[in-house]
């Protein structure tokens, strides 16, 4: 008997090795696409750089960011000239105040800079992102000045300037540039750095959630998924199964989510990363950004596309989720799915376009940028 378990025992693991060792040729063919592609993609955003270093519009520093973390993050990565003068501009747009940033939008173009400055591995910006971080840590909101979070944008991030709201894609950039530069200030000699107040983050980004549980605000569904801020959803409202008009939330914004909460150390099994993993898995789709098309006007589900790519790569792959399951119970396997869908839709110059204008993405320099990024994400994210 034990004999026969041994052989049953033998027979599984092989099984198991045989089916890791498909899988390992499936991935190899996808691993030396997508480089390819990154290689094109790369190739295309250095034919676009202005002359000065910069590129897209020298006002929006978050454009060379981009273009600059795309280039570092390449598996085929080389020391080239074009990446130094980028560099070399990027750094000349750090304001007194720490911002990295030309005419407004300074929260979003430091964050971004943030990424790319950690991106370079160079210990001679070390204070300059010590400086960008004090930024981003000082536009974390608290209206009222009472220390708790007892408005409903308190504790969030926004664009700053004349934009009076915080909102969960400014607080997502934020939070991934503070994690991603942690170990800097971690490391730092020149004393104890500020530090976010999390708490206040967690409960600003609870408060942009679709779970009644953990939200007590007015027009709050119960699915799980997330909004652009506390009360507002650009996808509008629904009529739920009980007639009340509730927020519909999105695809981008419920990838942002689920990436901010892990990088604020919320437990994979507290209820809001289990609620939203649950939605995302049942809105699965890359023909789309589920949540904002309607039946009367379809084509909204396109605005925004590539940042949800962006934002659903990098969020799969920091929850480590390897497969998603459909409400059919069919097996997703998102990192085929999704490199698919970037390989196809890549034009003969190396470049991406969104065909909906919608949020910049009618310019093929951020398009192309989110899409590398994506690419370089899912890449990284191949198991071993």
């Amino acid at each position: 008997m034990k004999f026969l378990y041994t052989i049953f025992a033998f027979s599984l693991l092989t099984v198991f090795s045989i089916n890791a060792q498909n899988k390992q040729k499936d991935y190899l063919s996808v691993k030396l696409e997508i480089t390819r592609a990154i290689e094109r993609g790369n190739a295309f955003l250095q034919s676009q750089q202005n002359k000065d270093g910069f590129w897209g519009d020298a006002k929006y520093p978050a454009y060379t960011a981009l273009a600059l973390t795309a280039a570092m993050r390449s598996p085929s990565y080389e020391k080239i000239d074009y990446i130094d003068k980028a560099y070399t501009w990027l750094k000349k747009q750090q304001k007194d105040d720490g911002g990295i940033y030309g005419k407004g939008l300074g929260t979003y173009n430091t964050a971004t800079s943030i990424v790319a400055l950690v991106s370079a591995d160079d210990p001679s910006y070390h204070s300059m992102i010590l400086k960008a971080r004090r930024f981003l840590i000082n536009q974390q909101t608290d209206w009222d000045n009472k220390g708790v979070a007892d408005n409903k944008y308190d504790g969030g991030i926004g664009y700053g300037g004349s934009y009076q709201h915080s909102d969960l894609s400014n607080t997502y950039l934020s939070i991934e540039a503070l994690k991603l530069s942690r170990h800097i200030a971690q490391d730092d000699a020149s004393g104890k750095q500020p530090e976010l107040n999390w708490e206040a983050a967690i409960q600003f980004i609870s408060r942009t959630q679709n779970l009644e549980e953990t939200n007590d605000l007015p027009n709050t569904g119960n699915d799980g998924s997330f909004n652009y801020f506390p009360g507002n959803s650009k996808a509008g409202l629904r009529t739920n199964i009980d007639g009340a008009e509730v927020l519909r939330g999105y695809g981008s914004m419920s990838y942002a989510a689920l990436l901010s909460m892990i990088y604020a150390e919320l437990d994979e099994t507290d209820i809001r990363v289990v609620a939203v993993k649950a939605w995302l898995s049942e809105n699965f789709t890359v023909k789309e950004n589920p949540g904002l098309a309607t039946k009367e006007n379809p084509n909204l589900g396109q605005q925004g596309l590539f940042y949800y790519y962006h934002t659903m790569a990098k969020g799969l792959a920091a929850a480590n989720v390897d497969m998603l399951s459909s409400k059919g119970g069919r097996e997703i396997d998102w990192r085929n799915e999704l490199s698919n869908a970037l390989l196809s839709t890549q034009a003969s110059n190396g470049s991406w376009v969104n065909k909906n204008s919608r949020w910049w993405e009618s310019d093929p320099v951020l398009v192309t940028a989110y899409a590398v990024l994506a690419l370089e994400q899912i890449y990284d994210s191949i198991p071993d």
